[in-house]
């Protein structure tokens, strides 16, 4: 069998003093209302690794089995937080429901992503800790879940726990396909491929939900989008920025939307490289009739040289035209 990769086309190009410096290659799909595919490059069918992308979708599987939470604590639920204070303190809140701390997380100890958060954690003489690793807030979302059945607490990351098994069962209804490989996260939770379709879908059911589990967890990312990554990141900018849309974006350059008339986009970038995960997503949506600053903005990241632009990271329009109605 071949590399599935190699089916994917150029999505991005790095271009410093107008000579192109590097390409990423990626794929792309984008599916309608009624969750069909109607756009398409690379390898869509094929199955990744979506990491984060799949947090929303594992937050709807922790509703269904219980959990109570909704607003800003569900978004840090469904969050790659950047370790700030308030999505360290939504944590804390969340644990403290059940009268817990945080020596039940089982998150990797680590710093906060975000710079500025991080050297104030950091100058504060604190070490590496579980509550400050990213993935926080969904193994929070998770311990909660479990509390409140009654199920085991220390095994939560079970692949055959209760809670974990309620997640897996959200997962492939919500993306209509059966998640396959199951390997372990980043953070130690449990995590599974899915195709690029699937994902596309399962965001475009998300994006439309009016009622359920499903309808909590959209209105949580679009109301507290600062929570779901950070008040600086840009999938929070573009959920501001584009009204009705949800989005997440995952580890090796996943990135899912969905939008408030039932499509859904997913983008994978082939080499991993976060640099051209936002770049593509802002050219697609572009090609895709969507026009706001923040995608102008997103469309065109620095290049730098001594401090100054000398190029951009852009879409490579020849590939992108394909969305272009």
């Amino acid at each position: 069998m071949g590399n599935p990769f190699d089916a994917d086309p150029i999505l991005v190009e790095v271009v410093r003093n107008g000579y192109v410096e590097s390409v990423h290659r990626g794929r792309v799909a984008v599916t309608g209302p009624d969750g069909g595919l109607i756009a398409a490059l690379g390898a869509e069918f094929a199955p990744m690794y979506p990491r984060s992308a799949l947090k929303p979708l594992q937050a709807v599987g922790m509703l269904r089995a219980g959990l109570d939470l909704s607003g800003a604590h569900l978004a840090v639920v469904c969050a790659s937080h950047s370790g700030e204070p308030m999505h360290v303190d939504a944590v804390r809140e969340i644990l403290a429901r059940g009268e817990l701390d945080e020596s039940v997380l089982q998150t990797p100890p680590d710093w906060p992503l975000d710079e500025t958060a991080r050297e104030a954690w950091i100058r504060s003489g604190q070490a590496k800790a579980p509550v400050a690793m990213n993935c926080s807030g969904k193994h929070a979302g998770m311990i909660r879940t479990a509390q409140l059945r009654g199920y085991d607490l220390g095994t939560y990351r079970d692949p055959d726990h209760p809670v974990q098994l309620a997640i897996l069962q959200a997962v492939d209804d919500l993306a209509h396909e059966q998640a396959q490989n199951l390997v372990v996260d980043g953070c130690g939770a449990p995590a599974y491929a899915l195709s690029l379709y699937g994902l596309a879908r399962a965001y475009g059911r998300l994006a439309t939900a009016s009622e359920g589990p499903e309808a909590v967890v959209a209105s949580a990312i679009r109301e507290h989008p600062e929570f779901v990554s950070g008040s600086t990141r840009d999938e929070a900018a573009l959920i501001r920025a584009l009204p009705g849309l949800i989005g997440k974006a995952g580890a090796e350059a996943t990135y899912a939307v969905g939008l408030p008339d039932g499509r859904g986009v997913a983008i994978k970038i082939s080499d991993g490289s976060p640099r051209a995960r936002a770049v593509a997503m802002a050219g697609v949506l572009q090609r895709l009739g969507f026009d706001h600053e923040t995608l102008a903005e997103q469309v065109n990241a620095p290049v730098l040289g001594h401090g100054e632009r000398v190029g951009e990271v852009r879409p490579y329009s020849e590939t992108l035209s394909h969305f272009e109605s």
